[in-house]
Formats: C-alpha cells, structure tokens, sequence
C-alpha cells in the first residue's frame, strides 16, 4: 500500500466571527488542534507597539485599548469591497481572514510535524457567492488549496452523526460570539442537504456581554457616581469581566464581578463589587433569545416543515451554552437539544471529518464522554401548575458531556430553618419519586433567618462516573456532601420499586405561615397517598397500623393544628419507611 504523502493530508477549518479553529482527522478519529494551548483561536489580528503581527489571544487582548490597530468579526465585511485600517495600513478582508487562517495553518503543521497545503473551510449557509468566493481568496493566500466550501449547520450535523445509517431531519440552532443562524438540514446515508436557512449576522455572545456592561455601568452611576465609559482601560477590564460572569453563568446561579481600583475619581479610588443573579441575566438576553427563536419558526415555514418533523436539534456555538437557551428551546420544540459535542468546536470537527471522507479515509463519529442520566434533586416547585414537594430540579442532564459541574440555588422554607436534607436522584421524569435516589445528607446549623435564605446545591460528576454533591449556604459558607461512586453505571439494575419511594423535599420544615402551611398540607396529602398504595400490599397488621396513622394525619389535617400534623407525619413515615426497608 502506498504511504500517505502530505498532499494528502486535508485539514478542517471553523472560520468563525468571534473565534476560529482547525481540526484533522487521524486513525479515524477527529482531533481539535491546540493553538497556544487553547483550541479556540480568537478572530482578531493587530499590530503590536513595535508592529509585530499579534493574531488571537494577544490581539484581542489589546482590542479594546488600541481598537485603531485591532481588527475582529472581519468576517461580516467578507465579500465587500472594503478597505480595513489596521495600525497605518489598509487591508482587504480576505486578507485579514488569510492572517488567521495562515495561523491556523501552522498550528496544524506543527501538530502533524509535515507541511499542509489543503482545507476544507466552513462559512454560514446563508453566505453568498461572494462571501465563498472571498473564502477561497483568503485561504488561497494563506497558502491553502480550498478543496471545498461546506455549509456550517452541514458540519455540525456531521460532527454529530458522520457514521449515521437512517434518514433525519435535523434543527441546527447555531448562536456564536458574533452572528446567529438556524438550518433545516435532511440527513440520508448519502447526502446531506440544508433545506432552509435564517438568522442575523449581528446578533451573538457579544450582545449578552453588551448588556451585562451596561448594566455594570449603570450599578457605578448609581452607586459610586462613576462613568468609566471614557476610560479605555477601566472599560477593558469591565469587558473582560463581564465576560467572564457570563461564562460563569451557564453553571453557577450566581457570578462576582470584582475589580480594585478600576478607576479615580476626585482622588479616591473607585473599586467594583458586584454580583450578577442568573435571573437578571436572563431578563437583560431574553429579547434576544425571543428574536432567534422566531427565526426557528420562520426557518421552518420556509423548509414547509412544522415543528413535528424535526428529529434532532443541535446546538453550535458558545452561547448555547446559556441554559434558559435550552429551556426555551426545549419548550419550544418539545424535545431536549443535543449538546454532547463541544458547541464551540463541532463545527470544525465536522470540517475535518468532510476533509477525511474527500481524502478517502474511514470517519467513525466524535467519540465524547457523556453522562446517559439526568442527575438532580427535589425541591417544593410548581409540577403540571400546582405546588408539589417532590418537583425534580435536573442540575446535570442526560448527554451532558463529563467532566461537568453544576450548580442551583435553593432556598429554605420557612424562618428560622436550620436544618435542610438534599435528596439525589437520578431519573428523567419531573416527580422526583418516579426517580431513583440515590443518596442523601443533611446540613444542619443554618442562620436564624427568615424564609429564603440561599443554599447552594453543586454536582460534580467526573469521567469515572464518580458524582460529588455539596451544599452550601450561601451567606456563611457552611458546607456538607456526599460522594456517590460510579453513579452512572449502579442503576440499571435496580428494580422499579426502588425509584418510587416516598422521600423528603429537598426542604423540610413546619409551616408558619399561608404559604408554608399549603406546602404542608400538599406535603401530607402525598404522604397519605403512598400509606393508602402500601395498604394493598401489606399484611393485616401493618394494613391496621397504616389506616390507624394515615386516619390520625387526616383528623390533624382536618383541625389544622401543625404540632399534631408534624407528629403525625413522622409517625406514618416511620412507619413506611419500615414498611419498605
């Protein structure tokens, strides 16, 4: 058999708005390539102080205080006829695109130890003939043969299934730093084809980061009488920042935002402190969100497909990274979107797979590590729009990939609380008891406050399947968790019976007020739902006890004493708890 000479090596190229990268495949495995190690290369080349080349990281590093030596997102300007000022030059577009590109390049060659000459680059369905055809001028002066031009959402769909057997229809909802699209695509054994495509090549990441800036900015005006706005390197460091919180976001329900000595202001030093909430954050992109999802139902009509005919949705690009993104994704197409393949990279992954498939080579699919169960926990919540104690909140989802760490916040019931228990589930139905627990532990000495005060709930689950779980209370640190072994691979077999216990909420205490003493009630109401299943299984005697505790519960119920209702409820759980052990 002939050795494989470097021509024949074809790599695959993501040359996105906000970042870029380059993968290849080998052993018919695909493999993202580290640029100064990072697999994601910014889209940004400047001019340095001494005028030296600076293209990624170091060039969007100095964006914001030399903007006028700085270019980025020159890929919405592909195509024009436009002259762009970098430091004392002009440069066409195609020729800042090559600076990447050629970049890109190198690091490939340096990954692969032999020269390469040949790419298969990705660009927006939407892309005009023009903007393909200033594609193929850039690579053609970054030294690269571009053997071919292939749609992005075509990419992604391929990073996801390159070793697919049935016909599909699939939703590609691809949200990145700079520029939004969504694509039908149909996927046969044989040919994949973008049925319809829409969007906006100004709506991205960079917009969400906008609006958490802004809204720095207003909490200095109003707290400190401060604007930074003219401050070149104050205001770098808020983007920075910002940045960063939104990241945080997508895991954490809370991010800190700290910066000393950002700026002086008549002599004094102005220092930024502040906490971002998720749901603010959420209520500052939620007009965002509300315009991409109308360009999903516009895609549709425009494939004249309605939301039943979609088989899959996948999501590319960062910003999917944001969870009420999924949720509302969720909620609008009723099913849960794919994300098991790194959002910021399948699309470069699917370049190199089709750079494979035209070099002759076997492609298996993008082998990922992923968790095939939702983890979490329960807590009092609306369920079918009623409270419910059991309500399961999912912190890791099924086809997340691992490692992954989660956290929610939580808060407690009633004044005074200080003792919770959190109950781990594992299971996909939203009534925690459908589920199977897993584990549990309590955290006890909590703050004489009034109800609400926060406990952090975080779950980690590593590659071994090993799945940590901590609470927090938020205001003093005070901290208790378990360590669950081999969480994914311990449940097939349990028997169903297992998942259906009647467990505590994830909060647990009297009521003491209108709102408490209906979750109370709801609380009783399930617990004597389960004691009347148990009695058609049970045996004479323990039928007797159970009618004797459950009638007890319903009488206390019934004179709305809560000391009576709370020594009931013990007794008949007790009594269940035995029962089923």
């Amino acid at each position: 058999m002939e050795a494989k000479t470097s021509s024949d090596i074809i790599i695959g190229i993501d040359l996105g708005t906000t970042n870029s990268e380059v993968a290849v495949v080998q052993g018919g495995r695909t493999h993202i390539i580290e640029i100064d190690g990072s697999k994601i290369l910014p889209s940004v080349v400047g001019i340095a102080d001494d005028g030296s080349l600076l293209v990624g990281h170091t060039a969007r590093n100095q964006y914001v205080l030399y903007p006028e030596r700085t270019v980025r997102s020159v890929k919405r300007r592909m195509g024009e006829d436009v002259s762009l000022e970098m430091g004392e030059q002009s440069y066409k577009p195609q020729e800042i695109s090559a600076l990447i590109l050629q970049r890109l390049k190198r690091a490939a060659e340096e990954h692969l130890g032999q020269a390469v000459s040949k790419a298969v680059i990705t660009v927006p369905a939407y892309f005009s003939d023009a903007q393909r055809q200033a594609t193929r001028d850039a690579g053609q002066l970054a030294g690269l043969e571009v053997v071919r031009i292939i749609n992005e959402p075509t990419a992604a769909a391929l990073a996801y299934e390159a070793d697919h057997e049935t016909a599909k229809t699939i939703l590609v909802y691809d949200l990145g730093g700079g520029t939004f699209d969504v694509s039908v695509v149909r996927l046969s054994q044989d040919v994949t084809e973008v049925l319809a495509s829409h969007g906006d090549n100004h709506l991205g990441g960079d917009d969400f980061d906008a609006k958490l800036v802004q809204h720095v900015l207003n909490h200095l005006k109003e707290t400190k009488g401060a604007d930074p706005s003219d401050h070149r390197a104050a205001m770098a460091r808020i983007v920075r920042a910002c940045e960063n919180a939104k990241i945080a976001l997508s895991d954490q329900p809370y991010a800190r935002i700290e910066e000393e000595y950002l700026l002086e202001q008549d002599g004094s030093p102005v220092n930024l402190a502040l906490e971002i909430d998720r749901e603010v954050y959420e209520e500052l992109i939620t007009p965002y969100i509300d315009q991409t999802l109308e360009a999903v139902h516009i895609a549709l009509k425009s494939a004249a497909l309605a939301v039943s005919d979609i088989d899959e949705v996948l999501l590319v690009g960062g910003a999917t990274r944001t969870p009420l993104i999924q949720k509302r994704l969720e909620e609008a197409l009723g099913m849960q979107p794919r994300a098991e393949v790194d959002p910021d990279l399948c699309v470069a992954a699917g370049a190199a797979i089709q750079a494979a498939v035209i070099s002759g080579e076997q492609v298996s699919s993008v082998l990922v590590d992923i968790t095939p169960y939702t983890f979490g926990t329960s807590a009092m919540s609306l369920l079918n729009g009623e409270p419910y104690p059991y309500t399961f909140i999912p912190l890791i989802r099924k086809n997340t990939p691992i490692p992954v760490t989660k956290t929610e916040a939580f808060e407690t019931l009633y004044d005074d609380q200080q003792i919770i228990e959190i109950r781990v589930y594992q299971g996909e139905d939203p009534d925690a008891l459908n589920n199977s627990e897993i584990g549990s532990f309590r955290i006890e000495g909590l703050k004489k406050v009034p109800a609400g005060n926060i406990i952090l709930t975080t779950f980690s689950l590593d590659l071994n399947g090993i799945l940590q779980v901590t609470a927090r209370e938020k205001s003093t640190g005070l901290e208790q968790r378990i360590t669950i072994d081999n969480a994914t691979a311990r449940f097939e077999g349990q028997a169903l019976d297992a998942a259906r216990e009647r467990l505590s909420s994830l909060i647990e205490g009297e009521a003491r007020d209108v709102t408490t003493e209906h979750r109370e009630s709801v609380q009783a109401q399930a617990l004597i739902e389960k004691a009347e299943r148990l009695m058609e299984t049970t045996n004479p005697e323990d039928r007797e006890d159970l009618v004797d505790l459950t009638e007890g519960l319903k009488d206390a119920l019934d004179g709305g004493d809560f000391s009576a209702i709370e020594a009931a409820m013990s007794a008949l759980s007790d009594l269940i708890y035995y029962l089923e052990s």
